[in-house]
């Protein structure tokens, strides 16, 4: 089922919002951990794993969980549909995976902020460099993938778009027949 225009409209713009929001906490997650390894001032680091405890519970994780949903919505709700086209299964299968990871790995983060505030001195606490790339990737693939809808449909999508030309071929013949009776 194909939504309203206008609910299409906002559904969408909710996507797009909470997807760049997820692109841009991490970039603020990666530049936080950047500031913690390379700094040499103690206030400095202690602040910057104490807002990457905060960011990946308060803004990471929910942007994640709201552009998934989101997405599995705008799937259902548009023409590209769950299961049409192969950018849609990798774009939905990579933002679960991501999510999940994210979800997983939030409780090592959160343990980092809480011993870098407890400790006197919490520079040399493990980076998280690696894992922020990694996402900052995978968004970006997501992104492009979005952006540019590469073609091929699925199994499933062929049959669909058959089972669509065909209920069009036959409304065609009704209603051509009827035409040139008038």
């Amino acid at each position: 089922m194909i939504m309203p225009t206008r609910l299409r409209k906002i559904a969408l713009t909710v996507h797009v919002t909470s997807s760049v929001g997820w692109l841009g906490a991490v970039v603020a997650f990666l530049a936080l951990d950047i500031t913690a390894q390379v700094s040499n001032d103690v206030e400095t680091v202690r602040a910057a794993y104490l807002a990457m405890g905060t960011i990946i519970w308060y803004v990471l994780i929910p942007f994640a969980i709201a552009a998934l949903l989101t997405g599995i919505v705008q799937s259902l709700g548009t023409v590209w549909g769950f299961f049409r086209h192969y950018w849609v299964v990798f774009k939905l299968v990579l933002t679960v995976v991501a999510t999940l990871l994210l979800v997983q790995y939030s409780p090592t983060v959160g343990d980092t902020a809480d011993v870098a505030a407890s400790i006197a001195d919490p520079r040399g606490l493990p980076s998280f460099f690696l894992h922020s790339v990694g996402a900052l990737v995978v968004l970006l693939v997501l992104t492009i993938l979005a952006v540019f809808k590469p073609r091929g449909t699925t199994r499933y999508g062929w049959r669909k778009q058959r089972e669509q030309q065909r209920r069009q071929d036959r409304r065609r013949k009704i209603t051509v027949p009827q035409m040139q009776q008038g």
